[in-house]
């Protein structure tokens, strides 16, 4: 089984030079964030997701978790002891405020961690990940009191976070949600109701286990105006904050899943439960969409992380394989057949895996650093800026990233052939892991709706119009440069053909929202391959600009590069012709003929 190597130096190459991470040293964090520092904790991070957590990521999807007779849940072997050397390390609290013990470094380090950790292990990576929401959830809407009692035993990982949305009778629709809080004489509040697939929900790898959870106060509003956020600690906290008096929240059971076997997601019963409200009143909602965002970019680098896994495993495979015979000619003539590298079609897949991947992880670092200004910039317009281009982009990283990476895993399983298949290789396991992030933390249908339907209006369309500058003033910038002509010629098409579709929906969407509900996810991909291809024009002219300085590595990504624009970019064009035809016929359709 093929070992998976964190790509350290391409992260390192594309903060320094592709993005311009050092430019930011006086903003908070930063100056502690120089290169030697930032080498020195990317390349421990990755020691560690490749020494530590790989290995266990195959016994963690085999051994899976076990609920026993009282409710309680052990993790897979090896599990408790990562997790101990992982808090230990401080990673959980890496961006996260000194004031409450994080080490206060900027969030895009912490989020290329997150890849590295996720590509090793994701059913490990869960854990922390889930905590890290909690974290910026209390940060942002905790009282004081909260923040001191629960944010330095999440930061440093002595107790683990989790996020309590889902019902039987409610998914996506959050305003069906049944579970009650009912006020108690102190100021608490008592809690009873089911939550469904709650991911770390219980386990044994910290001492508590925070949820915030959402429920409906006696008497609240119907639908999600009525929703408000709790806490809700497995063990109360006692006077010296230490956990005391076990609450009453129990896991009923384990979800029977299709992969991530390695991570507890559990049906949890909450009857009378202590919490106390986070934030305000019915304003629930809104302070949880702090910790569904964090999740939603969790996911998207969840997306990446397994593409990059499979892309090197397949790379791996078809580099020893031996299958055939190239059709120029024999590659190894002395050897009964040629490694399947050799063929045209295996060289397709993983170009096109590797093309996804590079400019996937450069998105995800700018948007990751667009979040770190948007909180630490003493420019406000800097801050408005960066946070509208997060809020644009964030649904496609959630949903572009894992569309993306579960077909790139499918993608590398093919190049395995019947290989594929069999549990042996590792290659299957990441095709199950990949598909659930398509679907938690808002379905991908959703997120292509959250893009057009409230993104794109929202300020008068401000994000999207100064999207549109960004890629249209690189494309103005470098279109008389011959060695990016290959990068800018593809983009300005793609581009044309986003700016094209939002025209389209203007005159078609606003008196006739079904031909934006039926283009919404064609556009999400849209914008994404457009986002895409330009980070592959800023990674040419990084190239360009350091001339002679340039490795050899990032002179051959440069192919993965053209390959992307010249395969995968043209798809704008079919995107775009989806919109346009418009949402008549399939509406038109009887239900009963589906």
């Amino acid at each position: 089984m093929h070992s998976y190597r964190p790509p350290v130096d391409n992260v390192l190459f594309l903060l320094a030079d592709v993005l311009g991470f050092y430019r930011h040293a006086n903003l908070p964090g930063f100056a502690d964030a120089g290169p030697d520092e930032v080498a020195a904790i990317l390349g421990e991070g990755a020691r560690f997701a490749k020494d530590v957590l790989a290995p266990l990521n195959r016994t963690g999807d085999i051994e899976g978790c076990m609920r026993h007779a009282d409710g309680s849940v052990t993790t897979p072997p090896g599990f408790r002891e990562a997790y101990r050397a992982y808090a230990g390390g401080g990673w959980i609290g890496l961006a996260g405020d000194p004031a409450h013990g994080g080490q206060g470094l900027p969030y895009v380090l912490a989020a290329a961690m997150n890849e590295f950790v996720t590509s090793a292990n994701m059913a490990f990576g869960m854990y922390p990940g889930l905590t890290q929401g909690a974290i910026a959830a209390l940060s942002l809407h905790g009282s004081e009191a909260q923040k001191r009692t629960y944010l330095p035993k999440l930061m440093s990982g002595e107790w683990s976070g989790t996020m309590n949305l889902t019902e039987p009778q409610a998914g996506t629709d959050l305003g069906l949600l049944r579970t009650i809080a009912t006020p108690n004489p102190d100021g608490s509040f008592a809690i009873t109701g089911t939550k469904i697939f709650i991911s770390s929900g219980e386990h044994d790898l910290a001492e508590n286990i925070v949820h915030l959870v959402l429920a409906r106060i006696d008497g609240a509003p119907p639908g999600t105006k009525g929703l408000s956020l709790f806490v809700a600690p497995k063990f109360l906290p006692d006077a010296e904050g230490a956990p005391g008096p076990r609450n009453a929240i129990s896991c009923l059971s384990l979800e029977r899943k299709m992969g991530i076997h390695g991570n507890a997601t559990c049906v949890m019963s909450y009857e009378g439960a202590t919490g106390w409200l986070v934030g305000e009143r019915d304003k629930g909602l809104r302070a949880m969409f702090t910790m569904m965002n964090e999740a939603r970019l969790g996911v998207g680098i969840q997306g990446l992380a397994l593409s990059e896994a499979a892309g090197q495993q397949a790379a791996c495979y078809a580099r020893e394989r031996l299958q055939g015979r190239a059709l120029g000619g024999a590659a190894l003539p002395a050897a009964p057949a040629d490694p399947i590298i050799v063929h045209a079609d295996i060289r397709r897949t993983l170009a096109a895996i590797r093309g996804f991947n590079i400019a996937a992880r450069a998105l995800m670092l700018s948007v990751a650093l667009d979040a770190d200004i948007a909180v630490r910039s003493p420019d406000e317009a800097a801050r408005e800026a960066a946070d509208d281009r997060v809020g644009l982009l964030t649904p496609v990283i959630k949903g572009v990233f894992t569309d993306r990476g579960f077909d790139n895993a499918v993608a590398a399983q093919q190049v395995f052939g019947g290989a594929g298949y069999i549990a042996d290789t590792g290659i299957e396991q990441l095709v199950r892991d990949a598909r659930i992030t398509m679907i938690y933390e808002g379905a991908n249908g959703i997120q292509g709706l959250d893009l057009v339907g409230r993104k794109l209006p929202r300020d008068g369309g401000r994000a999207i119009t100064a999207f549109f500058a960004e890629v249209g003033d690189f494309i103005a910038a470098h279109e008389s440069e011959p060695a990016l002509t290959p990068f800018v010629r593809p983009l300005k098409k793609g581009l044309d053909d986003l700016q094209g579709a939002t025209v389209w929906f203007m005159a078609n969407a606003m008196t006739k929202p079904d031909n934006g509900a039926a283009g919404a996810s064609d556009y999400l991909h849209l914008l994404g391959l457009v986002a895409l291809g330009h980070m592959w024009g800023r990674i040419a002219a990084a190239v360009a600009a350091k001339g002679a300085a340039t490795s050899d590595r990032e002179r051959e990504d440069l192919m993965f590069g053209r390959a992307f624009m010249e395969r995968t970019l043209p798809e704008t064009g079919l995107r775009l012709a989806r919109i346009q035809a418009g949402a008549d016929t399939i509406m038109a359709i009887p239900a009963g003929a589906f």
